[in-house]
């Protein structure tokens, strides 16, 4: 006999769970119990939506669900941002609520929601689990669920008296991963459209890659001379010094590559959705039917054609997929070499960054020294906001499994994300990029780090605005400056309040030393780069924004 708390950790341990994330709370005491005996590490975070980021930063860097745990009610709105990002951005992700005693549901009892209608959007499955007995079934469900077709969060609600009840239950046993392969004849079509392209275009995007996955893209797009783009935020799925890498098709894209990709004749989507953000707002492939010739792999059948209409749909995992198809080779001589050599010489000219700008700190210097400075297997993490452009466009990603930021645009997962992947990777550099407003949305998480000796390096670009909608509402509202303003504290004192490390940059020559000075403390760093708001993008002015408009 065994309670339900026992029961939840033990099928956590089959499934191959090493460590969870969770704020406590006494509606899963029956868990934490458990896990007192368990060789599962447990990481308490300072907020639930905190804790659901961190385990979304688990989940996308090892392609295996990300586990946390929170408490009914406000513990699980909390949380619920960490899950519409693992939704939105195809991570897998499993989420446990504790819930109140069953003989009080339906009552509107103390902290009760009801999950199912909650979650119900920004979820891939919501269960609740009413007799302890079936744990073990639905919790190795969950993992297949998150990680199968396309990739996602799932929630399972656990009342109180469930987990404290004992029961006789099956053995927990592994969920063992599900591929979808591609047909020959899909193969044979795909060889054959490319074998009479004139222009191709190949976008990598989505989950269910890894790095023997990335190595054979690699190796086609060498076979094949073709020219390859990585979607908004996935950009560490190729080598962007390759020869053959034509940059970040996301936001603010490089025009000529715009360009490049609405000239294409054939176009090839792996692992993507291409949404909103990367398609420009569907302009670069128009919907539902692209001007291009388009070949879409996902892992999902439900996505082939749910936005565009594809030429060839192939139902696969990008691991797969890449593969089967590394086995196929070319007809001729590509004729579009020159172009995609072209297309590299064009992203090495748009990532340089610009030496000057409006104030004492420029941020392109400070950008070229970290790409001189950070070893390749270098973590990068970020939130949303105009200091991201520094990263996305700047930072020149050669590995896999190097980059965490949500394609969501969600505030505040820099931090907790960082954390996450430093305790994942103790002994690789991670830094997360913030900005004034970004890091305070879940800067209590340094706290974390603090606690469990895991020394992150925070730069906090601290500007005093909302920057993003401070420069939609100059252009659209020029000089009618309403809720956008800041405030913010000494973000160095506050790092060495909280037991970390502290910087300041107020020019330019100063951070090179700051950010040494950071990395050799051993402890958990904040760098506060005391902006110019003027400085809202590389290329422009808050001013020149304001006067065009």
């Amino acid at each position: 006999m065994k309670t339900g708390g026992q029961l939840i950790v033990e099928a956590l341990e089959a499934n191959g769970t090493d460590r969870i994330f969770c704020v406590p709370g006494e509606s899963y005491l029956a868990v934490l119990d458990a896990l007192h005996d368990s060789s599962i590490r447990t990481i308490v975070c300072r907020q639930e939506g905190g804790a659901a980021m961190m385990a979304d930063c688990q989940g996308r860097l090892t392609g295996k669900p990300g586990i946390c745990f929170v408490t009914r009610g406000p513990g699980a709105t909390n949380a619920s941002a960490g899950i519409h990002i693992a939704m939105q951005d195809s991570v897998p992700l499993i989420l446990f609520i504790g819930q109140v005693a069953s003989h009080a549901k339906e009552r509107e009892a103390f902290q009760e929601v009801d999950y199912k209608r909650f979650f119900g959007d920004i979820a891939k499955w919501v269960v609740e689990i009413d007799d302890a007995s079936r744990i073990p079934e639905f919790v190795t469900r969950a993992f297949a669920v998150a990680t199968s077709g396309r990739p996602g969060p799932v929630v399972i609600s656990l009342p109180e008296d469930m987990l404290t009840s004992e029961v006789q239950a099956p053995e927990a046993l592994p969920h063992k991963p599900v591929e979808t392969y591609p047909g020959g004849a899909e193969l044979d079509a795909l060889e054959m459209l490319l074998n009479g392209a004139k222009l191709p275009f190949v976008i990598l995007g989505g989950t269910r890659w890894n790095e023997e996955a990335v190595a054979r893209m690699r190796t086609i797009s060498e076979t094949w001379s073709l020219p390859v783009g990585c979607s908004f935020r996935r950009q560490m799925l190729f080598d962007h010094l390759h020869a053959n890498y034509a940059g970040d098709v996301g936001i603010g894209i490089n025009p000529k590559l715009a360009a490049q990709v609405k000239a294409a004749d054939v176009v090839l989507l792996i692992g993507g959705r291409m949404g909103e953000m990367p398609s420009s707002d569907y302009t670069l492939l128009k919907s539902p039917y692209p001007d291009q010739a388009l070949v879409h792999v996902h892992a999902d059948a439900g996505e082939l054609g749910r936005v565009y209409r594809p030429t060839l749909a192939i139902n696969a995992s990008p691991a797969a997929f890449v593969e089967a198809f590394a086995k196929r080779k070319p007809a001729g001589t590509p004729s579009w070499t020159a172009e995609t050599a072209k297309a590299h010489s064009a992203y090495l000219e748009w990532s340089t960054p610009p030496q000057t700008g409006p104030g004492d700190v420029q941020m392109g210097p400070i950008m070229n020294y970290l790409e001189q400075e950070l070893p390749h297997d270098a973590i990068f993490a970020n939130g949303a906001g105009n200091y991201a452009t520094w990263v996305h466009r700047f930072h020149r990603f050669r590995r896999f499994g190097t980059q965490a930021a949500p394609t969501s645009g969600s505030m505040g997962y820099g931090t907790p994300a960082a954390v996450a992947a430093k305790a994942l990777y103790p002994d690789r550099t991670v830094i997360a990029f913030a900005g004034d407003g970004c890091f305070l949305m879940n800067g209590q998480e340094f706290a974390t780090a603090v606690q469990y000796d895991l020394p992150i390096v925070v730069i906090v670009v601290n500007n005093g605005i909302y920057g993003t909608i401070r420069m939609h509402q100059e252009r659209e509202y020029p000089g009618r400056v309403v809720a956008t303003d800041l405030r913010n504290p000494d973000f160095a004192s506050l790092a060495r309040a909280y037991g970390g490390h502290g910087e300041t940059v107020e020019k330019t020559a100063d951070f090179a030393p700051a950010f040494e000075r950071a990395r050799a403390s051993g402890k958990p760093a904040i760098v506060e780069i005391r902006l110019d708001p003027e400085a809202i993008t590389p290329t422009r002015t808050m001013t020149q924004i304001r006067d065009k408009a």
